[in-house]
């Protein structure tokens, strides 16, 4: 199945087209912001390399978080718009689960971590079994303190995958049980490993059902009642 994936959750952007189990094409960024620049390049630029035309897609997978709003939403619309065009399903992945497969761990819990802002991270706990990962509990938003205590909790020896940067140095001080490693940040090719798994499943959506998981509130929240009483609302009495 000719699959083009999106990964923009994080300050990584990438593309990626896949013919199957096989990666065709792939483009990364990791310039931390312009997610909506890089994207229509990079897919034009995988697309070349490919030879294909995107009348050729017959399924569109894309990371729909949790992560920073303005990358998902990038992501997000550009993924909707190509599947709508030209007509084909979606799937959708979550960054914490393309985190955890990505992770190099033979017995280690996996617990990926998300830079949501706020001083908080999004997590939740994988377990490594034969040919992937099992989620062990729901997704969360938490301090990097919080995190470390339901690591220390859950008494197994742990991995910390993800963006590193958003911890603070010693937050796993005393924690004898948990390693930091790779990867850093979500990519389209892991992507396209779990969207051709849940294809076979049948695991799909319309372009229009697709909704980002965001996990928390924005960190700007626009009262629109207000602004219409102040009468800054176009067409407002005043």
């Amino acid at each position: 199945m000719k699959t083009l994936a999106i990964e923009t959750a994080t300050p990584a952007s990438s593309v990626a087209l896949g013919d199957g189990a096989e990666l065709v094409a792939m483009s990364a960024s990791v310039a931390g912001k312009g997610h909506v620049g890089f994207l229509v390049p990079a897919i034009d630029f995988c697309f070349d390399r490919a030879g294909w035309i995107r009348d050729d897609l017959e399924l569109v997978a894309v990371d729909i978080g949790p992560g920073p709003f303005t990358g998902l939403r990038a992501g997000l619309s550009v993924a909707q718009a190509l599947a709508a065009a030209v007509g084909v399903p979606i799937v959708t992945v979550s960054s914490l689960d393309v985190l955890a497969l990505r992770a190099a761990t033979g017995r280690r819990i996996i617990w990926p971590v998300v830079d949501v802002r706020r001083g908080q991270v999004a997590t939740a706990s994988y377990r490594p079994v034969p040919g992937g990962v099992v989620q062990d509990g729901p997704a969360e938003v938490v301090t990097p303190e919080e995190l470390a205590a339901l690591i220390n909790a859950s008494g197994d020896d742990a991995l910390v995958v993800g963006d590193h940067t958003a911890l603070p140095d010693g937050v796993f001080q005393g924690l004898h049980r948990v390693k930091v490693g790779r990867p850093r940040f979500p990519a389209a090719d892991v992507i396209l490993e779990i969207a051709q798994m849940r294809a076979g499943r049948g695991i799909f959506a319309s372009a229009e059902e697709v909704r980002p998981l965001y996990m928390r509130e924005p960190d700007a929240l626009i009262n629109w009642s207000d602004i219409r009483e102040e009468g800054l609302w176009p067409g407002a009495a005043g």
